[in-house]
């Protein structure tokens, strides 16, 4: 629907109340209440036009993920360093890092598919992300004061991490092993703070100020990916 000028997906459902997400490439979608008179919808996306104007521009110019086919020249991030690819036969896959000349070597089948090598990457990715998470939660969960009953790592399309409060369990997005170390610091101290505060409230920032000064340049990194076609990426 149309709404103040804008294209509007309403969705009604069963919640306290209105909220409303702004998608890469402008998509608007605003949740409300079942019985919520139109003019209370109207009202609240008029009262949020700027909100949404600017974060429809902070999305148009974030940068576009790379095509990768997965084949020798494609430049394949890690932990925010480019790493040209060389693609090797070999009836054992795997990948192997080499840092003193700035490549990555995947092996592979010779007949393998773009899809095949692709998952050879992604299971490495997460190898080299699980290899990580203790030692930084190790460092930042006494910084914090919070401890993460448990963790893991999923392929998500709208979010950098997640937080089940109620089980202290905090979740990872596979992507993030691809941007800068501090980037991924912070999302984890974003979502350990989620234990002393549920909400996104001045509370909550106030104490992730207070945990990691400077985590406004780590999310301004992170914010210049577009992480999906059709996702606004955040941390939750």
């Amino acid at each position: 629907m149309e709404i103040a000028g804008l294209q509007i997906d309403l969705v009604r459902q069963r919640m306290r109340s209105l909220r409303l997400t702004v998608y890469a490439g402008g998509r608007i979608r605003v949740a409300v209440p079942l019985h919520t008179p139109t003019a209370a919808i109207e009202a609240f996306v008029q009262a949020r036009r700027a909100w949404i104007e600017q974060h429809q521009q902070r999305f148009a110019a974030r940068e576009p993920a790379p095509t990768l086919h997965y084949e020798t020249g494609d430049a394949v991030p890690f932990l925010g360093q480019p790493y040209a690819l060389k693609v090797r036969p070999a009836i054992r896959p795997r990948v192997e890092l080499q840092p003193d000349t700035q490549q990555l070597h995947l092996y592979a089948p010779a007949d393998s598919t773009a899809a095949q090598r692709e998952a050879i990457l992604a299971a490495w990715y997460r190898q080299q992300l699980r290899q990580r998470l203790p030692g930084l939660l190790a460092k930042w969960e006494p910084i914090v004061g919070r401890t993460a009953a448990a963790w893991g790592i999923r392929q998500m399309r709208t979010r950098w991490g997640t937080c089940n409060i109620g089980a202290a369990r905090i979740w990872l997005n596979l992507e993030l092993i691809k941007r800068p170390l501090p980037c991924l610091e912070y999302v984890v101290v974003h979502e350990l703070t989620h234990l002393h505060e549920r909400l996104h409230n001045a509370r909550f920032w106030g104490l992730v100020d207070q945990f990691m000064p400077d985590w406004r340049t780590h999310r301004n990194e992170l914010n210049r990916v577009l992480l999906a076609p059709t996702a606004a990426p955040d941390a939750d």
